[in-house]
């Protein structure tokens, strides 16, 4: 049974290297368990936000974020991240290459589209990225996801995986949050959706032997 490992928006934009962005706490910290998540796959994945500039639901201060908005594909105001061609798009130092990954996605390329898992362009969740597809045809049975933000994009990744029939192992030491109780409500969510949650590299290997004999 093949393994996958998920390295969720691993980017500068959500760490102190981009202040001006959207920091999570402790976000630069997640790169050595995010390679340990892959030490134990047979395939390595990832994800970016690639957002545009003039993006739909762009606001100019933090102080305006997390606002409804009425777009079909961009639930909520955000300040601009993640912007291709700026540090903030980059991977963590001493993450691969996107090119060097089995598998990668770019999401939210276009200015009305912002979401927040990697397995579909639209909110609706009918516009696969392949990567779905690509897991089924690749024989895949357990996929160990981390990432930033937990609360987030790591949660929708997680779910979405889940909810496509694969076995889902959240890495708690590769993940970050951007609150604690947004944390404690993305955890309660895997847990009851069937992802185990795994605190250690001592859980993570017991599970992966469970899940993988």
């Amino acid at each position: 049974m093949k393994i996958a490992s998920f390295d969720v928006d691993a980017q500068n934009g959500f760490t102190c290297r981009a202040p001006q962005e959207l920091p999570v706490p402790g976000g630069e910290q997640i790169v050595a368990a995010l390679n340990a998540m892959a030490r134990r796959a047979d395939l390595r994945l990832g994800s970016k936000d690639a957002h545009p500039a003039n993006a739909a639901w762009v606001v100019a201060e933090h102080s305006q974020m997390l606002r409804p908005l009425p777009l079909e594909n961009a639930d909520l105001t955000w300040v601009s991240h993640c912007v291709p061609g700026t540090p903030g798009f980059e991977l963590l130092p001493g993450l691969p290459a996107p090119i060097a990954y089995d598998y990668f996605i770019w999401k939210g390329v276009e200015p009305d589209l912002h979401p927040y898992g990697a397995c579909y362009h639209d909110l609706a969740e009918r516009r696969s990225t392949g990567v779905i597809e690509y897991l089924k045809v690749q024989q895949v049975h357990a996929i160990i996801v981390g990432g930033l933000a937990l609360d987030y994009c790591v949660r929708t990744t997680a779910l979405q995986l889940r909810r496509a029939g694969f076995e889902v192992l959240l890495y708690l030491p590769a993940c970050r949050a951007l609150t604690g109780e947004g944390a404690d409500a993305a955890c309660t969510a895997m847990a009851a959706a069937g992802i185990q949650l795994c605190q250690d590299e001592q859980a993570l290997d017991a599970t992966l032997k469970e899940l993988c004999p």
